[in-house]
């Protein structure tokens, strides 16, 4: 039996057609006829399991949320990014490209967590980061090393490994007109508009 299908209810992103969820069951905290968030087409969010898309969240591309995980505020996953577990992405944080968030791992704010890069365990992510490669986790082994990042805020980053941190003048944009546009949003975008031909 599937817990959701997809509207009538549209909007028009980066050239492609994003549709608002609706639930066909009673599942986790979720009751049937509930609105959700938006995907670009059904495999975007699992039919088994408590996953959810909220509010005005986005999933679309090859992204998937699946198993109990969470997606809500303004927060947007697409790509290859698979989000799954009991894993929260919210706010205005993005995960894209091939990126892996589960376990209870946390995504929010104004974080980003983009190219091969996993997070997993019990560990969050917030703020003005943006993980571009590496590995966040719960738990220490006696023998790892564990690194720190300062944050500036008395808070430190923790990780083990290699990793490495984006800054804010990182993200890609295309001007068109007078507006901004994330490069990475447009090529996905570009990737799925249907070939026109003029006679």
């Amino acid at each position: 039996m599937k817990k959701f299908k997809l509207t009538n209810n549209t909007k028009e992103f980066w050239g492609g057609t994003l549709y608002q969820i609706e639930a066909t069951a009673n599942f986790g905290n979720v009751k049937k006829g509930e609105l959700g968030g938006w995907v670009e087409k059904e495999e975007n969010l699992s039919q088994d399991g408590n996953a959810w898309v909220y509010g005005d969240a986005r999933v679309y591309g090859d992204a998937r949320v699946y198993g109990d995980a969470r997606v809500y505020g303004d927060a947007r996953v697409y790509g290859n990014a698979w989000v799954y577990g009991d894993a929260r992405v919210y706010g205005d944080a993005e995960v894209y490209g091939n990126a892996w968030v589960y376990g209870d791992a946390e995504v929010y704010g104004n974080a980003w967590v983009y190219g091969d890069a996993e997070v997993y365990g019990n560990a969050w992510v917030y703020g003005k980061i943006k993980l571009l490669a590496g590995f966040f986790f719960g738990y220490r082994y006696k023998k790892e090393e564990i690194k720190f990042v300062d944050q500036g805020n008395d808070y430190e980053l923790i990780y083990k490994g290699e990793a490495k941190f984006g800054e804010d003048d990182e993200k890609e944009y295309i001007q068109i007109g007078d507006r901004k546009y994330d490069k990475q949003e447009v090529e996905d975008a570009l990737r799925n508009v249907k070939s026109v031909s003029y006679k």
